[in-house]
């Protein structure tokens, strides 16, 4: 097992396990508010968390660790394909099943599993694979833009159903960055930017959710019984806790107020029992994260590898600051989880197998 260890970016996996550490501490916490309600859901919610995330999330670490990361190129097309095939099982009656108004989840044996997030290293994978392949080749819209919009409406046609906009918007900022480190001219990139406003826009259009949330981020006093009332309890909260926070476990609103704090509003307990202090050092690990990471790709042995540490570590540096801007309003909310932080056990478990497939990669380094 040490031996597995002993090349690794070391600094990186230092990182990582500060903010799962973080993670542990402030799940406990913010979980506290649903003990005080339902004793049988925390412990769900508990076992999910630490035994299938943090437990799963270890071994899928080792198993990244031992899979040579050229595997990952070499079997790239199987992998999106069952990611997508996995994802389409949301909609199959008995096996998927809905939460909330969003049918994203599966059931199998008796364990809930959310399948975007293999959509999401599937898609990875597969676009670095495509990229090192086309090489010079990507400065043609052939080669470039077009397949990955090909590759963008096979999975908005999956996900904006469900609806996961939030989930699309992340895969296709992680594809940008990818283009970008590949060579892609700007006037190619700035299209695809183009395009992608403009196909938001027609979402919110035909999506009421969706142009609620926008109305909120506009004004977010218009509706604080409604669409406004996450957005303004969060305010409270990392408001509340001031410079040095209420202290750890004290926090108010997790207990009566905050929807979800355990999920998508853990940023907002973090700001209210750490306070100002303890949110910038969240903060700054998620930019040392991002940092470490694209030094890792920098110096990475080939373009495959290079473009699947940028992928990576974009799309989990991406959603981790969505989530924190979302939580004071700054970006508009998206319900999307912190990374190593929030509930949510296959999030938890495939960022961790994402850590150690860069983890991998890091071995290889050059000098």
């Amino acid at each position: 097992m040490a031996k597995i260890y002993h090349k690794v970016d070391k600094i990186f996996l230092g990182i990582v396990l500060a903010l799962v550490f973080i993670g542990v501490v402030m799940f406990t916490s913010a979980s506290l508010g649903i003990l005080a309600k339902n004793p049988a859901k925390f412990y769900n919610v508990i076992s999910s968390q630490f035994i299938f995330g943090i437990g799963g999330g270890l071994i899928a670490i080792y198993c990244a660790l031992r899979i040579p990361y050229k595997f990952w190129r070499q079997y790239s097309l199987p992998l999106f394909i069952i990611s997508i095939l996995v994802t389409t099982l949301v909609y199959v009656p008995g096996v998927g099943f809905s939460h909330g108004g969003a049918s994203r989840w599966i059931n199998i044996f008796g364990i809930s599993i959310q399948p975007v997030e293999f959509l999401k290293i599937g898609f990875i994978i597969y676009f670095a694979g495509w990229l090192s392949w086309a090489k010079d080749r990507v400065k043609d819209v052939k080669y470039s833009i077009l397949p990955l919009f090909v590759l963008l409406g096979i999975i908005a046609t999956i996900l904006v159903n469900q609806p996961d906009t939030k989930s699309l918007i992340l895969i296709t900022v992680t594809a940008v960055v990818m283009l970008f480190v590949s060579g892609v001219p700007w006037k190619h990139l700035l299209s695809i930017v183009g395009v992608a406003l403009i196909a938001f826009a027609i979402l919110i259009t035909f999506k009421p959710y969706l142009k609620e949330r926008v109305l909120t981020f506009i004004d977010p006093s218009r509706d604080s019984a409604g669409s406004s009332y996450q957005l303004q309890q969060s305010l409270i909260a990392a408001g509340s806790g001031g410079i040095f926070g209420r202290g750890l476990g004290q926090s108010i609103q997790k207990f009566n107020f905050l929807p979800e704090p355990q999920g998508d509003s853990i940023f907002a307990v973090v700001g209210e029992e750490m306070g100002f202090v303890g949110s910038t050092v969240l903060i700054g690990l998620f930019v040392a994260f991002a940092l470490r990471g694209y030094r890792i790709a920098y110096r990475a042995p080939d373009p495959f590898s290079k473009l699947l540490v940028i992928g990576i570590i974009t799309l989990l540096t991406a959603q981790s600051f969505m989530n924190m801007a979302s939580i004071v309003g700054v970006f508009p909310l998206t319900g999307v989880p912190l990374v190593f932080i929030s509930h949510g056990g296959t999030a938890l478990l495939l960022s961790l197998g994402m850590v150690g497939i860069v983890l991998n990669i890091s071995k290889h380094q050059k000098n």
